[in-house]
């Protein structure tokens, strides 16, 4: 049942007083150790800045990011793009380059397994990869979905999605019945037991409460971290950034007495266990174009409800923005997909040659498999078309936005051949915006990182209108 986001909030305990954040920091320096975030998709870059985020984990690349002063290096699986078996040889692959790349550097690592906060993804199979590949024993799994910038918050084990002024408990909301990915429990113990299929009972799982954060603090997070044995998996209550910090400071403390964990988090725990400081949102006179040839592209390839209301507001806020609609159906179709592709190249190239921004968009309509498997493989055709579309056009634009994690995963890498780029930060709260590395086909882009199931109804119309050095409306 939703409940008022304020009603909530009044419910709990003061938050902890005491300002962690400079605490975690020099643990944080004082180890040493990198923290390597296998990322499911590249919108986990939404809440840092000023880190490097690698697309492929090649043992020379992990060991050029080792050496970087930086707590945090990400690098991007697009792991929830892929079936299981995929997904899990994948994340073994890159653990063991991380391991050699460790090895090779003498600096030790921390692995952060980022996914979706709203909960899908490839859980628990990426974890036992992961625990597998490593060879070694873990005393718990934690499961941090909080993700402020996004709304979703988690209080007596269930976890909420914010709509509006309201949290909507996340088994109710459009999410939990992804094709691929969905669930039908929102409290997180229970919802481990669904996704286990039953081999973990919801009873068995332990959780961290909010009233040990904000009533115990460090100490007491400290103490019931160090009570978890034999790999269970332990839920972490969250509503606020001050409670993710009297979390972390627990656990360091409790991982510098022996203990081990596997971390199975939203973007939100990473910037606190890295350590990273909080900026303000970027602007528009930081992201000016380098070198600008052609107007600005959109490629909209998520298909959730909050994209569509985006597009339509975009839309209505700039009047000269060129729509693109791609055709899903003909896409799918085999004596027409290369005719819908082609259609789409000639008119964006006609569109950012004269200078003007083109939003390519696919056909609004969810086009759905029998099952899992299937909608994931449509979901591929569909995105490597997009993949497609890009590549082939000549004109360089002056920005890119690709909205949906799939979607900004191919295109960065498939499109724009980008292995390495640095995450500037946010100009809209929770969405990254990296700089090309100068191996990309387009070196120094501005690249907008633009989850599908992140922003207001404004979000999309804002960011062009940053973009655009226009103010939002």
């Amino acid at each position: 049942m939703e409940i008022h986001k304020e009603t909530l909030l009044a419910s709990l305990p003061a938050e902890w007083p005491e300002d962690l954040l400079p605490q975690i920091q020099d643990r944080v320096a004082r180890s040493g150790a990198k923290i390597i975030v296998l990322d499911d998709d590249p919108t986990g870059t939404q809440t840092v800045h000023d880190v490097t985020v690698l697309t492929e984990s090649s043992v020379p690349g992990l060991v050029s990011a080792f050496a970087e002063p930086e707590a945090a290096v990400y690098v991007l699986t697009n792991s929830r793009s892929m079936p299981l078996a995929d997904a899990q040889a994948l994340n073994r692959c890159i653990v063991a380059d991380v391991k050699q790349a460790s090895s090779a550097t003498g600096r030790g690592f921390v692995l952060v397994s980022r996914s979706d906060s709203t909960l899908r993804g490839h859980y628990p199979g990426e974890i036992e990869a992961i625990v597998d590949e490593l060879g070694q024993d873990y005393d718990a799994t934690l499961l941090v979905p909080f993700f402020l910038e996004g709304g979703r918050f988690t209080a007596g084990n269930v976890h909420y999605v914010a709509e509006g002024e309201w949290l909507v408990p996340a088994a109710e909301t459009t999410y939990a019945r992804d094709p691929a990915f969905g669930y039908s429990h929102s409290d997180l113990c229970t919802w481990v037991c669904e996704k286990t299929g039953g081999c973990t009972a919801a009873d068995q799982v332990a959780s961290i409460s909010l009233e040990t954060i904000r009533q115990g603090g460090p100490d007491s997070v400290t103490e019931e971290l160090l009570q978890l044995t034999g790999g269970r998996v332990c839920v972490v209550n969250a509503v606020s950034y001050r409670d993710l910090e009297v979390f972390v400071l627990g656990l360091l403390r409790a991982e510098a007495a022996g203990k081990r964990f596997i971390y199975r988090t939203a973007a939100s725990f990473v910037r606190v266990r890295a350590g990273i400081a909080p900026r303000g949102l970027l602007a528009s006179r930081e992201l000016v174009a380098e070198e600008r040839a052609g107007g600005g592209l959109i490629i909209v390839g998520s298909f959730v409800d909050k994209t569509t209301r985006q597009v339509g507001r975009a839309r209505e806020r700039f009047e000269d923005l060129h729509l693109i609609e791609v055709s899903v159906p003909d896409l799918l179709a085999s004596d027409t997909g290369d005719a819908e592709v082609a259609r789409a190249v000639a008119v964006a190239e006609q569109v950012l040659a004269r200078g003007d921004d083109a939003m390519i968009c696919t056909s609004r309509e969810l086009v759905q498999g029998v099952d899992g498997q299937a909608s994931l493989e449509i979901g591929q055709t569909v995105s490597e078309a997009l993949v497609t579309i890009v590549r082939r056009l000549s004109t360089r634009p002056s920005w890119v936005i690709a909205k949906g994690g799939i979607t900004s995963s191919n295109i960065a890498t498939e499109a724009l051949g980008v292995a390495r780029a640095r995450v500037l930060g946010q100009a809209v709260p929770g969405v990254p915006i990296w700089r090309l590395g100068a191996g990309s086909r387009w070196p120094r882009l501005v690249y907008v990182v633009f989850p599908g199931n992140v922003g207001g109804d404004d979000a999309v119309a804002d960011m062009i209108g940053i973009l655009r050095s226009e103010q939002p409306g």
